[in-house]
Order: C-alpha cells, then sequence, then structure tokens
C-alpha cells in the first residue's frame, strides 16, 4: 500500500485540524493534556460536540448515520483527535457494540440501538470478564436461562471500566451449559437499572474509581435483547474484541505521548546537560520512536485490511502487545523526567512554581498516576501473553 497521503487526505488533515482548533473547549484539552480522568458529563459534552459535526460513528456505513470514512481518514482523525489532547471517544458503544449490532442484529435492533448511541441516549460498558475469565473469555460461568420471554441472568462480571457512568452492559454469557466452551455463550444486551444488578467501585493503583465489578442475580433480560443466534455468541465476541485490540494500540495517543515526552526532556536537565542529550536516555527514547513509526504503518495496513471486507484477526493481537507496550515505555520515560517530581501527589512544601517540564504543577502531580494506571494496558482486552499465543498458533503455526 502506498503510504504517502493524497493531496485529498491532506487537505482533510487541515480540515480535522481546524474543526478541532474551532470547538474543542481549552478546559477539556487542558485536563486531557494533564492525563487527568473526566467525568461523565465533560465526554458527553464532546460526544455532542463531534456528532453535530456528523463525525462521531467514524466505524459506521453512512446508512446507520456513520461518516463513512475509508481506513486513513478514520486513521487521519484520531491522529489529530489525539495530537490536539481532545477527550477520546468512548468506544464501548460507537466502536464495539456498534459494529456487532451492524452484523449480527436484527433490523430492529439497528433501528433501536443505533441511533440511541448517536444521540447519547445510552452509555455502554462492557461485561465480558469475570472472577478467573479473563483473558480466557470461553470459560465465563454467567448464566443466561430462557424463560418464556426473558432470561434470567445470574453471575458476576468484573473490571467494567466505566460502569458506573453506564445504563446499559453487552455481556457474554452462558445458555448452553453441556455445550463445549465456545459454543455454549450467547450476547446479550443488559439493562443496568433492572432489578438484581448491582454494581460495586473498584479503587485502582492510581486511587481513581475508572472499573467496577457487576453481580447480575436473577436479572430479567427481554429475548430481543439477544444478538446474533442463541450459543452463537462467541461469533460475536471475536469481531468485536478485534475491533477491542486493534483500539487498544492507540496509535494517536502514543504520537501525542512521544511528543510531550520529547518537548520535557528539551528542557530537563541533568548536571547542565539536557535529558534528550543523554546517550541512556536517548537511545530509549530512539528505540520506542522507531517502533511507534513500525507500529503506524502495521495499523494502517489492518485499518486497509478491514476496509477491503477482512476483518483483523491476529494483527489485532500484534497491535495490541506492541500499542501498549509503547505507550507503557513512554510513562516511564516521563517518570524518568520528571526525578523527583514523580510522585503520586507533590508535598505540601514543594515549589510548584517551578515545574520540572511544560505544563505545569498539574503535570507533576499527574504523572505517576498514569504511569501506574496504564500498567493495565498489557492485561485488558486479553493479556499480552495471551496475545502472543494467538500470533504464534495463528501467524506461527507453533
Amino acid at each position: 500500500m502506498d503510504l504517502n497521503y493524497t493531496p485529498a487526505e491532506l487537505s482533510f488533515h487541515q480540515e480535522v485540524r481546524d474543526f478541532l482548533a474551532e470547538n474543542l473547549p481549552d478546559r477539556l484539552s487542558k485536563k486531557v493534556a494533564a492525563g487527568c480522568h473526566l467525568s461523565k458529563a465533560e465526554h458527553e459534552e464532546w460526544h455532542a460536540i463531534v456528532n453535530r459535526k456528523g463525525w462521531l460513528a467514524s466505524h459506521w456505513p453512512v446508512e446507520y448515520g456513520g461518516t463513512g470514512w475509508n481506513a486513513i481518514q478514520r486513521f487521519i482523525f484520531e491522529h489529530e483527535c489525539a495530537l490536539a489532547n481532545a477527550p477520546r471517544i468512548i468506544p464501548f458503544g460507537l466502536s464495539m457494540l456498534a459494529p456487532v449490532i451492524i452484523r449480527y442484529g436484527t433490523a430492529a435492533q439497528k433501528k433501536h440501538w443505533l441511533p440511541r448511541l448517536l444521540e447519547g441516549a445510552d452509555w455502554w460498558c462492557q461485561g465480558y470478564s469475570e472472577p478467573g475469565s479473563g483473558s480466557d473469555l470461553a470459560s465465563v460461568r454467567t448464566t443466561a436461562v430462557r424463560q418464556g420471554d426473558h432470561y434470567i441472568v445470574n453471575g458476576q462480571k468484573t473490571w467494567t471500566t466505566q460502569g458506573h457512568f453506564a445504563n446499559m452492559i453487552f455481556c457474554l454469557v452462558r445458555t448452553d451449559l453441556a455445550a463445549k466452551k465456545q459454543q455454549g455463550i450467547s450476547f446479550l444486551l443488559v439493562d443496568l437499572s433492572a432489578p438484581g444488578v448491582e454494581m460495586r467501585p473498584i479503587v485502582t493503583l492510581d486511587g481513581e474509581h475508572e472499573v467496577n465489578e457487576v453481580f447480575f442475580t436473577d436479572v430479567r433480560v427481554p429475548v430481543e435483547n439477544l444478538v446474533g443466534e442463541e450459543n452463537r455468541g462467541w461469533d460475536c465476541a471475536k469481531y468485536l474484541l478485534t475491533y477491542e485490540r486493534t483500539g487498544v494500540a492507540g496509535v494517536g495517543h502514543a504520537c501525542a505521548l512521544l511528543e510531550r515526552v520529547k518537548r520535557a526532556a528539551l528542557e530537563r536537565t541533568q548536571a547542565g546537560v539536557r535529558l534528550i542529550d543523554s546517550p541512556s536516555f536517548a537511545a530509549r527514547l530512539a528505540q520506542v520512536e522507531i517502533e511507534l513509526e513500525a507500529m503506524k504503518t502495521t495499523n494502517l495496513r489492518v485499518i486497509a485490511a478491514v476496509d477491503g471486507g477482512g476483518v483483523p484477526g491476529a494483527e489485532s493481537s500484534m497491535l495490541k502487545v506492541k500499542g501498549t507496550e509503547i505507550r507503557q515505555e513512554l510513562t516511564a520515560l516521563l517518570r524518568v523526567i520528571q526525578g523527583p517530581y514523580a510522585r503520586v501527589m507533590p508535598d505540601a512544601n514543594a515549589d510548584l512554581s517551578s515545574p520540572m517540564y511544560p505544563g505545569g504543577p498539574t503535570n507533576v502531580q499527574s504523572g505517576t498516576l498514569n504511569y501506574l494506571n496504564q500498567r493495565k494496558l498489557s492485561i485488558y482486552g486479553g493479556s499480552n501473553e495471551i496475545q502472543r499465543n494467538i500470533i504464534a498458533k495463528a501467524m506461527l503455526g507453533l
């Protein structure tokens, strides 16, 4: 494939930059640049701004309200948004569930759920992982037993990101206990306000409430909330996971983080020498930049294959492994730059008027928080160890 941008693509770059310059609230971009968590209202504000432009559903076909963009346009949009420190488009509903509904859902499900996603009427979270069933999703134990026009759901999900913001959850549930692992699973949409649903917070290493555990006790779910065929939910799960793992690579965010590291290393000095000129630091920085450039090319190839009608397989696992490792290394480099300021929160006596790198005291506070938070990148979406097994089996025949 030709990796040079066409004149039309270069023009689209500028169109996206102009949109962001005119519409991205400064207070939101500052919070994103500082590595701070945004509130639900702030995420919804940005979603509404992008939706008014008609750019919210970048992965959807035009007939369902999407942009109809090709792979390069989607890459350009996500890349420019990351460089501008725009809030990310929350993927659970728009980029993960929606493609599943478009491919496997009924006409009625498409008509009902897709417009609500664009309007912001529903906030979705993902119900995949369970205690003991994280990377091995085929071992899920949450059950759904059909009783008339409803399924009765019992079980537990965990590590449910932004579940406390959500009103709906898409779940993998076991509908046939006697079937082989993958053959007895179904894909179900559950209303979190239904009787019998309980959400409990999990506070992560960085002290934030970002994830949760969800309990289901005799929860009644209408049969029409089944996506695809009963006991064939594994098809939906595999299809969704390729989108999740490709997205977890976070190419645009890694590029933005790389620029932040470079700017910071230009200003930080050790013994009178700029840190970016330190041989050991420069070697680490060069290595991660080379890996990022290679990943950008691979990412374009994968999403171009999707545009051609394919579904990313082991390639998405490659992106997931390399993308998460790159972002973790970049957050580690930021902590090196911060030196003694690399702490969760500054001391009461710290001189916050003299920041260690561009961005000021807010970044001093958030550097270690970001580092700790992003330790999870190589675990969720299927741990990197599992991804390497997938690559070994699917691509190397081992």
